[in-house]
Formats: structure tokens, sequence, C-alpha cells
């Protein structure tokens, strides 16, 4: 992080003006925060009725554009590619010479001394949370997708999918919530299995109907020649299983949702079955969410995701690389695991100098392979393990005693040549 500091005294003779100051914004910048600070008498309506300073700011970008106007309502305000204070411009920023607009609404006799920080968040891999599977009255939840988008807000969620059951028109006109990734989705909702289609608006070529398995290949094809990400939900869900022979239709499985039950420990075995095989699927969670109070709880589980941006095509591509986990809540479990320069989702090269890295908040890990369980001890949230030859390696944070356990965050695999 770059903090800039301007200190700048505005004298008598500049009021009622306005003018600009500048600043130098660096490269690969993604968002600015400008606050400011200066002395005026008496707090709220009492420093409107008496007279005091009053300075006004606005921001201008490299090329002199207008970004916004706050007056004196804000002693903070920011501008970004993905989230802006209301009222201001998003967009990405560019480096050069940008523009605070100072208003000079009421200067005192002596002038005043007002002080400006300039923050800068820089382009770079985060942690973003998210819950990949909800339900609005778009379909059958009791919420509309602006509700749902405040609760998922609230519960410190970054980023959300709405699928609805075959229907897509909601994804043409999804609300703006600063600070939120609305990514588009679809659940095709079929008497034989359901499942998400992530990224575009409408992944039907006509309808969502198909009554053979010709028919669903068809389908699928479509949905991917229009870049959606296919992903299974609930594959051993007793009411509404995964039932297609084909297991080369999805890139990505729904092996947790919901509260963790029998359903996705089911789901959990057969995705590890299908690793075994030498298949690489990504792993993601979904709450199912419909309606408050009731079983399924949004933000439980959540998508934890290794983004190089909030964007929703950053975001998708993350998950469908493998660079993300599951855990039962924001303020749950994380994990990540590295093995040199590799990380969840990648392929590496097998070296039995290299350990395999496992970061977490956990208590109790288990590692799993093709060759079997074994529990895991962390130092100060690290485990450097010495790996034999396997085919994948993922780990799972539980909580219980003896056989009787339950998972709390599960991480996407590393797999190994």
């Amino acid at each position: 992080m770059i903090l800039i500091i301007l200190n700048h005294h505005i004298t008598k003779d500049k009021e009622g003006l306005y003018y600009t100051i500048p600043f130098d914004v660096p490269d690969n910048v993604e968002k600015i925060t400008v606050s400011y600070d200066y002395f005026r008498k008496g707090k709220g309506f009492i420093a409107d009725l008496k007279p005091s300073n009053t300075i006004d700011i606005g921001l201008e970008d490299e090329k002199g554009n207008f970004l916004g106007w706050s007056g004196s309502a804000h002693k903070s305000v920011s501008v970004g590619e993905y989230s802006s204070t209301p009222g201001y411009l998003c967009g990405a920023i560019r480096p050069g010479k940008w523009k605070i607009i100072v208003g000079a609404y009421h200067i005192m006799p002596d002038g005043v001394d007002v002080t400006y920080n300039i923050d800068f968040k820089f382009k770079g891999e985060r942690l973003l949370f998210g819950d990949l599977h909800i339900h609005t009255t778009a379909s059958d939840g009791k919420l509309s997708a602006f509700e749902v988008g405040t609760l998922a807000k609230s519960k410190g969620l970054d980023f959300i999918a709405l699928a609805n059951h075959n229907n897509f028109s909601e994804n043409f006109f999804l609300p703006h919530i600063d600070g939120l990734t609305f990514i588009p989705a679809v659940e095709w909702t079929h008497y034989k299995g359901h499942i998400n289609f992530f990224g575009v608006a409408n992944p039907f070529e006509n309808s969502f109907v198909a009554n053979t398995k010709e028919d669903m290949n068809k389908l699928i094809s479509n949905a991917r020649s229009k870049g959606a990400v296919i992903s299974i939900n609930h594959p051993k869900c007793r009411i509404c299983p995964y039932l297609w022979e084909d297991e080369n239709a999805f890139d990505m499985m729904e092996i947790w949702n919901g509260p963790m039950r029998k359903t996705n420990t089911d789901s959990i075995k057969w995705w590890t079955e299908l690793l075994c095989k030498g298949r690489k699927i990504p792993a993601v969670g979904g709450s199912d969410f419909h309606k408050p109070k009731s079983f399924a709880r949004l933000s439980n589980p959540v998508t934890g995701v290794y983004s190089k941006s909030p964007a929703p095509h950053d975001i998708l591509d993350a998950i469908k690389k493998g660079k993300a986990f599951i855990s039962n809540s924001v303020d749950g479990v994380r994990l990540n695991l590295k093995y040199g320069e590799y990380s969840m989702g990648d392929t590496a090269e097998y070296n039995a100098d290299i350990p395999l890295v496992i970061e977490s908040n956990a208590k109790n890990l288990i590692l799993v392979t093709d060759k079997g369980e074994k529990s895991i001890k962390l130092s100060n949230g690290i485990a450097q393990i010495r790996q034999e030859k396997v085919n994948f390696a993922y780990v799972k944070a539980v909580k219980g005693f003896g056989n009787i356990k339950t998972i709390t965050a599960i991480s996407n695999p590393i797999y190994f040549e």
C-alpha cells in the first residue's frame, strides 16, 4: 500500500472558488481512496448554522475527466474499477496525474489547513467468499435479487450466483450492490439431475427441455459454446440425484450443498472416487438458499476463491481452475495448498525434495490422496509434508471425536504428474 499525504492551506480569498490539486497515481492500481480533514466549529447542523469552514471535494482522472462530486457530505471518497462511492464513476484506474477538485465553499478569515490522505489499492490475488447456489422470486425463492444481495453483503460475502430453476430472465437486469459481484447462473432443473450453468446470462439455445441423452449433450454443448461453466448440483441427494449416465458432461461438482450431512459426504466420496480414476474436477459449494429461517441458510457453505480481481469472469475462472476451497462460513476454516510454485488446482511435476505445504487456521486436518487418508498436525498454521508419489492431494478440516466427525472445510486438490 502507498499512502500520499497532502497538506494544503486555503486562504480567505479563495472562498467561493473551485480549483484542483494534482497528485500522482502509480501503475497497477485498482482503487483510489481520498480522505480529508480540516478544522470546523461544531458538528452536524450546528456547524451549518454558525460561520465555519466548509470544503467540498470531487475528483478528476489523468485525462481531466470528471469522476464525481460529493460536496462536503463525505470525508472519504473512492473510485475504482469494480466499486466506487455513490456519485462517483467506476472505471479502470490509469497511471498519471490525477486531481482533487477543491470547492472552497466557506473559509474563515484566518484560512484553513486541509489534510488529504490518498490510499492506493493495488491489483493482485485476494481471497473472496461467495455462495454459488441461491434462488430468488424469479423461481421458488422468497426474496428478490436485491434483497438477497443485501442479505449476502450483510453476511460478508463478496460474490453470489443467483441460479434459478430453468429461468435466466433475471440475469439481464441484476442489481448493483457496491462491493458485491453477481455471477450469472441458471440451475438446469431436470428430472434426472440438477446442473448449474455459470457465466452466461442465457445458456440455452431455445428452452431447457431435454428428453434423451442426445438432447442433454446438445444442450450442454450449446451452453459451453456460449462460455458457460457446467457444475452438477447435490449429485447424491436422495430427492433429486444426478442420474445421467454421462460422467464427463460437467466441468465442476457441487460436493457441499447446504448444511453438512450424508448427502454431502456421499457426494465427496463420489468426487474422490472420480479423482482416483484420473478426473480433475474442481469442487464447489452452495447453500441452495430459498428463504430466511429455513434449513438452507445463505452463506452455509461458502466457496473461498483466490481470485485476481472481483470481476465475475476472474472469479469464475479461478473457480474453474480449482483455486478454491469450501468452508461452513465466511468466519470458518480457511485452507490453501502449495507445492513449490504450484497451488490448488494445478498439476505439478512430482519431486521428492519438495514438501506439500498446507496453510490453515483449523485444529484438525486430514490429508486425502488416492492412497488413503492421514491426520495432519499444524504448527503456527502451517504443515510441511514430504509426500510420497500420489496422483492428487487435498485436505479436509473436521471437528468431533472418534468416528463421529463433521467436515467443516475442504480444499480442492493439487494434482501430480
